[in-house]
Order: structure tokens, then C-alpha cells, then sequence
């Protein structure tokens, strides 16, 4: 729990300090040569009626969104590792530099620095798979009561409590999904979590069969879920906050509960990851719980393609020609199926949904991860207009892109000698080439893409309010565009 209080209280309290504060010497000369208030340190001091933690917040010089929210992070951690259930927090420091704006990164700082995830599955002999009621409630929030001391307890404060409570919900909720092992969370598993997830919204879902699949001509999404014994769905999410306004963001997220990579079998050593494919649909479903929860007035429709990428007698082989969303592709590789069943999923939204404008979200490259690592990920638009509102979001939310540039000469790439398209391009530009297949399918609408395969997943934590495993990457960029989009479009 989460609170805001007015005034110091309790037997135990925390205290962010900043190096060479006063408050440090105060404490006596004995914690002054030991504490020195440096970055992610921190000093306990028991007492017989009050307890203190000290956080250090090194000089301030460098403060910015994402250092707040680490800095609640690291003091989270160390709380629960002292075993303290209740704790006042003097976060007055941070306030008062970054404004109440920073309410928002301390409370997400605190529910995720203590997020881990556990594994659930049935006893032997029983159905291993998660019932979806158990999304309802996603993350292993602590029970902690934290209570917050120096940003006031007024109306605006409390707002941006909420608001923060709500999105690290909706993290953690991603996170839960892209690290839930593939035998536990099928596509028709992941279509029902979301739909649970989002019950108690003004969200309307509709599930499109994969018998409905074929028979709406979705060959690149039938086709490569065809391949697997678990059969894929299209989840369609619509949001109407805003009624009467013809504008509808469409938002289409990669989502493949399992990619072998079909024929193009993928390297052993990339065999790890295949669970997390489905992390830019799981990152669309938080940002549609948030912006539904919060009652953001934007039209929105979801477009999530869901299924597994295997192999079997019907599975898509190197050198076939399909039919997907009005253009002929040949696929060239079949471990490319992202792209291949996002074109389906962004025509489907433009020609039955009637959206307006596109952003799609995947991990759909290695490229990406190979030129920018695992804390940017990569985009490309367009439309300048749309582009600088997503832009805009960025700023409260700390997640970083770099745009690509393209051109005629990678538009070349991915051209074929026996249909419109290919589904890769040459050896280099993978990042551009992929993209620019997808930006085919938009029809000329405005559109984003984002490519989050480096930013989705970790194996070594680079910031304390991120664990080992799903970062829940895209889904606070997504939300935050929304934010910028009220009453914009």
C-alpha cells in the first residue's frame, strides 16, 4: 500500500540524501566517515523509538526521471531486505528538485523493485497451463505500507499516486506474460489472460478463430499458427474515449507465444528467448488496461495477433509465395514470421476497424539488439506530426529510441523477382528493411514502428527497478503517446 502523509511518523523511516548534505554530519561524525551519501548507497541506523535508512542520491547533478525511479527502487530493496513492513519515506529531496511529477517514478520505483516472478503450473497430471483468472491480480506486489512524506497529500498529488499505481500494475502484468514459460501460456492462454486483465474496463474484445482466420484470407497469421497443435487467434481490442471523433489509433503488437523459427530453425543459443516473442502484444494490452483505467480520452483498437511458430507438415517453407493483406510476399526465411503476421493484423485494422493511424510494436529484429543493445529500441515513421507526439511522451517515461532514417535504396532490399515483396531484405539494414515491410500494409495512413527486441528482456538487470528476465519495455511509451494524443486525435 501506498500512501500520503502529512507529517513524519512511525518507527521506522527512510531519508534520501544527496552528498554533502548537512543531515549527514547531524547523524554524528561515526556515519558521516561511513555514509557519504554517494548513488545507491545507503546506511541504517537503528534507534530504540525511531530507525532511520539513509539513501544516497549522489550529487544531484545528473537527476533525472529514471534515477528517481531507481533510487525508489534501490530503497524498496534494501526495506525488504531488512524485513520492514512499514516505513515512512522523506522523499521531499527528490520533489523538490524534479517537481510532484517525480510522485509518479518513486511509486513506480517502489512497486517494481521488489517485483519478481514465479512460475505456476498445475500438479502432475493436471492441465500445466495458467487459468486466466490468475492475471487478474499480475505481479507479487509486497506488502509493504509505504507512506510518502513531502510532496503534499492534495487532490494533484494524489492523482499522480494513482496514476503511477495503476502503470506499475500494468507493468508487472506485462512482465508476468513475456516471462511465463511457453508450455504455460498458449495463444488462446495469452488471449484470455488479456481478455481477464481488461474485464473490468470499458474495453470491448472481440476473438477472431483461427477457422475465421482462414476464412477472412489472414494467410500469414493462419499459416504460421496453422503450424502448431495450439491454434493462433486474432484479439481485437477496442477503447472509445472519446466518442464522435473519427480518429482510432491503431495499435498492433507482435504477439508469438513460442518462435522456433520454423524451417530457419533458430540457433541453440537463441532458443532461450523464444517464450518472450509475444512481449510488443503484452506491452499493447498494458497500455490499453492504463489508458482505459485512467479514462484517457482517445479512441483506440488493438489489433494482437496471436500464435506459436513451429514446425510441421503445414508450416510456411523458404521460397513460398502467400497472399497477405492485398500484396503477394515470398517468404525468404520463415523465422520472419513477426512481420508476416503483423501485416495481416495492421490491414485487418485499417480495412475492418477503420483506424487511422498505425503504430506497431515488436521484438522483430536481432539487428536492432546488435546495433543499440538492450536499453534503446529502434523506430521508424513517416509522418512527422504523429512521430513528435510519441516523441513527446517519451520525455515522462524514460524509455529511449533512436529513429531510423530510410530511403529508396532500402525500399530496393526487400523487393522480389516472383511476388510484390520478401520478407527480408539483404545482409545489412535488417532494422530498416523490416520496418519498411510493415509500412507497406499502412496504406499511406500515418504510422510508427518500434522494435523493442533488445529493450524487452535482460539476463543481468541494468537498473534496480528492473528484475531478471521481462522489463515490460513499450508499454509506458504507449501509454504516454496516448496521453499526448487527447484531444489531439
Amino acid at each position: 500500500m501506498i500512501e500520503l502523509a502529512e507529517e513524519k511518523s512511525g518507527e521506522f523511516q527512510a531519508q534520501f540524501v544527496f552528498e554533502k548534505d548537512p543531515k549527514i554530519a547531524a547523524w554524528g561524525r561515526e556515519i558521516e566517515r561511513a555514509f557519504s551519501g554517494a548513488y545507491r548507497k545507503s546506511f541504517y541506523v537503528p534507534g530504540d523509538r525511531k530507525s532511520v535508512l539513509l539513501v544516497g542520491c549522489g550529487d544531484g547533478a545528473a537527476l533525472e526521471i529514471l534515477k528517481v525511479r531507481e533510487l525508489a527502487a534501490f530503497a524498496a530493496r534494501t526495506l525488504k531486505e531488512l524485513g520492514i513492513g512499514r516505513c515512512c519515506l522523506d522523499i521531499g529531496p527528490l520533489t523538490e528538485r524534479l517537481g510532484e511529477a517525480s510522485l509518479i517514478q518513486i511509486v513506480l520505483g517502489l512497486m517494481l523493485g521488489t517485483y519478481e516472478y514465479q512460475a505456476r503450473c498445475g500438479e502432475p497430471g493436471q492441465d500445466s497451463r495458467i487459468h486466466p483468472a490468475e492475471w487478474k491480480n499480475p505481479g507479487q506486489e509486497q506488502q509493504v505500507c509505504y507512506q510518502l512524506y513531502g510532496a503534499g497529500a492534495g487532490r494533484e498529488s494524489r492523482e499522480l499516486v494513482d496514476e503511477a499505481r495503476e502503470l506499475a500494475r500494468d507493468l508487472m502484468f506485462v512482465r508476468d506474460m513475456v516471462n511465463t514459460p511457453g508450455n504455460l501460456l498458449r495463444p488462446m492462454d495469452f488471449c484470455r489472460a488479456i481478455q481477464q486483465y481488461l474485464k473490468d474496463t470499458r474495453v470491448e474484445a472481440e476473438v477472431i478463430s483461427y477457422e475465421q482466420l482462414k476464412f477472412l484470407g489472414l494467410s500469414g497469421l493462419s499459416g504460421i499458427g496453422g503450424s502448431s497443435e495450439f491454434p493462433p487467434c486474432l484479439l481485437v481490442l477496442r477503447y472509445r474515449g472519446r466518442p464522435g471523433a473519427q480518429e482510432n489509433i491503431g495499435l498492433i503488437g507482435k504477439g508469438v507465444t513460442c518462435d522456433t523459427g520454423g524451417y530457419c530453425l533458430k540457433a541453440a543459443k537463441s532458443m532461450a528467448g523464444i517464450k518472450g516473442d509475444m512481449a510488443g502484444a503484452a506491452a499493447v494490452a498494458g497500455a490499453v488496461h492504463g489508458a482505459a483505467a485512467r479514462g484517457l480520452k482517445v479512441n483506440l483498437t488493438a489489433v494482437l495477433p496471436l500464435c506459436e511458430n513451429r514446425i510441421s507438415p503445414s508450416s510456411h517453407l523458404p521460397g513460398d509465395v502467400i497472399f497477405c493483406g492485398g500484396k503477394t510476399v515470398e517468404i525468404v526465411n520463415t523465422d520472419a514470421e513477426g512481420r508476416l503476421i503483423l501485416a495481416d493484423a495492421i490491414s485487418y485494422g485499417i480495412e475492418k476497424e477503420k483506424i487511422t493511424h498505425v503504430l506497431d510494436i515488436a521484438t522483430l529484429t536481432g539487428a536492432v539488439w546488435q546495433a543499440l543493445g538492450y536499453t534503446i529500441g529502434g523506430s521508424m515513421s513517416d509522418d512527422e506530426a504523429f512521430y513528435r507526439m510519441f516523441e513527446r511522451g517519451l520525455a515522462s517515461c524514460g524509455e529511449r529510441y533512436l529513429r531510423f532514417p530510410f530511403g529508396e535504396e532500402h525500399e530496393k532490399m526487400i523487393k522480389s523477382d516472383v511476388a510484390d515483396l520478401k520478407n527480408v531484405g539483404e545482409d545489412c539494414c535488417g532494422v530498416i528493411t523490416a520496418g519498411l515491410f510493415l509500412r507497406h500494409f499502412a496504406k499511406g495512413l500515418p504510422w510508427i514502428h518500434l522494435d523493442i527486441a533488445g529493450t524487452a528482456w535482460n539476463k543481468t538487470p541494468l537498473y534496480a527497478f528492473d528484475s531478471k528476465g521481462a522489463t515490460g519495455a513499450g508499454a509506458l511509451s504507449l501509454y504516454y503517446f496516448l496521453k499526448e494524443a487527447e484531444g489531439l486525435l
